[in-house]
């Protein structure tokens, strides 16, 4: 091969100095103003001599052909020999074709730089922030928690890593949240099952991770990669936790493997199917629950309380002027939700409470009365055999009724009414064999044609649970189950209110919809698993105090009738209620208002209200307590 020329070569070199954008080019036209004012100074004390010197020579032309070049509106006033203005006139025509270049490349290389800024490839600087990886709805939960968690920080940010165009991104953040005050939201679009893109986001200098389920065919696959992604980096001596949740209760072990011991894996499936068979049997759990959940009303903190050391936890129950005990930390980790009264508080233990807020917690210096006489003497009535309605079918359904069997007493009965096969033989007897207490029946039937509900005799059941129809969209299966639930709303209200009713919802923005069929509760299992995650990220430790809680083994939430714990209408405080539920070894959380049943937000749930405050309770309210059953 013959020997590249020399003009080649230059050539060669100056294309490539030339394809690194906006700053060569820049330079390139730098040193053609250079070269063109030198050339024309030279030119002027070579040929015009007198007008050189009266220019103050060399140094001064390259002053003046530099202002020339710079701006073509100088030579206006010029005078002297025809080859000095000859040289003046080529200078400022120079600079004019100079000048407009170098105005052309900046505007192209601005555009460049925003729209590269704009497809959100550059890393953020940040430090304690909050990374959420992924985009589906559940980043709008997420994202207006955290905004809710940070309002009393100075400042804050949450950066956001997902395979979508930024500016769509903040958009959509804009339109469902608007402004998230304190809190920054950065997005970044990237890929984070990829270990490069991740960087965008700073993870090494996170506070935690949040990795959300994409709307996609397989979600569980994404998240056990991202949580691989993670656990490939180089970490140094700090590691922010990550938290995440499965819908196959099957990729749990994975996804646990994967994360390793810093991340906290849910199982998305069981939490949902424990809310909607505790939900079933006391109706406004799942509100509760979000109530426990969100940032805008009262959650659970782990606090040192040195004043109540070797005290007992039946003591610490009115110990405090703002909030309530719920359980203990032990210093090895072990949570305990609603310890038996005796238990002595160690040193080192922690007390789990449930406030408003962290800086509204605080010891009482007076405890505040008991009015003896409201205290119910009567023993509570023990729930007899149920008579139970399943509506609907989906992937859960097997497990909900296992789990349902393990609550129920002995003769209790569930009727199945689904357009499907029976799953008493369909799905072979593996699947439903074994239990206990339930006996089963099946019927086929649409759940929303109403005159194959009327032939259930739906009048005859106590509860009724409307399952989400999975073979259809998130969306339709709504409008489906909103239909159900208007037909058991109208013949509930011909037959006299003789059932409850609790429904699943997918979307939460459905549940507003809903309300108009007075459903006694609603399980939005995908909002409160956000929930629950967004809590998880902020303290990690609450993961063992909400599964304790979902766990049927210890002490669960109840809405127990207020009747078991102080007198119907009789004058009393809250205090008095705690001070009952504590003689039966529970802990008062709350009550909820029959009269405020279906008032949106709150429904009628009142958590930790004021000890001291008059309260009186009616037949029809419920006390919200922590007990074993």
């Amino acid at each position: 091969m013959a020997r590249a020329r020399l003009r080649d070569r230059i050539r060669y070199w100056f294309d490539n100095t030339m394809s690194k954008g906006t700053p060569a080019l820049i330079g390139w036209l730098g040193l053609a103003s250079g070269v063109l004012i030198m050339v024309i100074a030279s030119m002027v004390t070579a040929f015009a001599p007198a007008d050189a010197r009266a220019n103050g020579h060399w140094p001064g032309l390259l002053w003046r052909s530099l202002l020339r070049t710079l701006d073509p509106g100088t030579m206006g006033g010029d005078q002297g020999t025809g080859p000095y203005l000859g040289l003046m006139l080529t200078a400022t025509i120079g600079g004019i074709f100079i000048v407009s270049s170098l105005i052309g490349v900046l505007t192209t290389g601005l555009e460049s730089k925003i729209t590269e800024l704009r497809k959100g490839r550059s890393m953020i600087v940040e430090r304690d922030h909050t990374v959420v990886l992924g985009w589906s709805d559940q980043v709008f939960t997420v994202v207006s928690e955290l905004v809710e968690a940070n309002q009393s920080q100075r400042r804050s940010c949450v950066a956001i890593l997902a395979d979508h165009d930024k500016v769509d991104m903040e958009d959509a953040i804009k339109a469902r949240m608007g402004d998230t005050g304190r809190t920054r939201v950065v997005c970044r679009r990237g890929n984070p099952l990829k270990v490069v893109d991740l960087d965008l986001v700073s993870p090494m200098t996170a506070r935690s991770i949040i990795i959300v389920s994409p709307p996609v065919d397989d979600p569980d696959t994404h998240v056990i990669k991202a949580l691989l992604s993670l656990g490939a980096r180089e970490w140094g001596r700090t590691r922010p936790h990550v938290v995440a949740a499965v819908s196959d209760p099957a990729n749990l072990p994975a996804a646990r493997l994967a994360g390793g011991a810093a991340a906290h894996v849910i199982d998305a499936d069981d939490v949902a199917i424990r809310l909607i068979v505790q939900s079933h049997r006391q109706s406004g759990l799942s509100t509760v629950y979000t109530d426990l959940l969100d940032f805008s009303g009262n959650e659970f903190y782990i606090r040192s309380e040195p004043s109540l050391a070797e005290a007992t936890y039946g003591q610490a129950l009115d110990a405090y002027e703002l909030g309530i005990p719920a359980g203990l930390r032990r210093v090895d980790g072990t949570v305990v939700v609603n310890p038996p009264m005796d238990t002595v508080i160690k040193p080192d233990d922690e007390i789990i409470l449930l406030a408003e807020d962290d800086l509204l917690i605080r010891t009482a210096v007076e405890r505040p009365p008991i009015v003896e006489e409201a205290i119910a003497t009567a023993a509570p009535q023990r729930p007899g055999p149920e008579h139970t309605l399943l509506l609907g079918w989906n992937n859960r359904a097997p497990k909900i009724i296992r789990l349902l069997d393990t609550f129920v007493q002995p003769g209790s009965e569930l009727h199945i009414a689904a357009p499907r096969k029976d799953p008493r033989t369909a799905d072979g007897p593996a699947n439903l064999e074994g239990l206990q207490n339930l006996t089963l029946a099946f019927t086929a039937c649409d759940p929303t044609d109403r005159t194959l509900l009327e032939s259930l005799d739906v009048g005859s059941y106590q509860r009724v649970i409307v399952l989400s129809d999975a073979s259809f969209d998130a969306q339709h299966a709504d409008a489906r189950t909103l239909v159900t639930l208007l037909h058991l709303r109208d013949m509930e209200e011909s037959l006299g209110d003789p059932y409850s009713i609790v429904s699943e919802i997918n979307d939460d923005a459905n549940r507003e919809v809903a309300q108009v069929t007075k459903a006694d509760d609603f399980v939005v299992s995908a909002k409160l698993i956000s929930l629950l995650l967004t809590q998880l990220s902020e303290n990690q430790h609450l993961y063992d105090v909400f599964a304790d809680l979902l766990d049927p083994s210890g002490s669960e939430i109840y809405l127990k009738p207020a009747t078991d714990y102080v007198r119907p209408d009789t004058p009393a405080n809250f205090a008095t209620v705690i001070e009952s539920a504590r003689r039966r070894g529970e802990t008062a959380l709350g009550y909820r208002r029959w009269a405020l049943f279906h008032a949106p937000p709150s429904y009628g749930v009142v958590l930790n209200p004021g000890k001291s405050a008059p309260l009186t309770l009616s037949p029809q309210d419920h006390v919200i307590v922590l007990a074993e059953d």
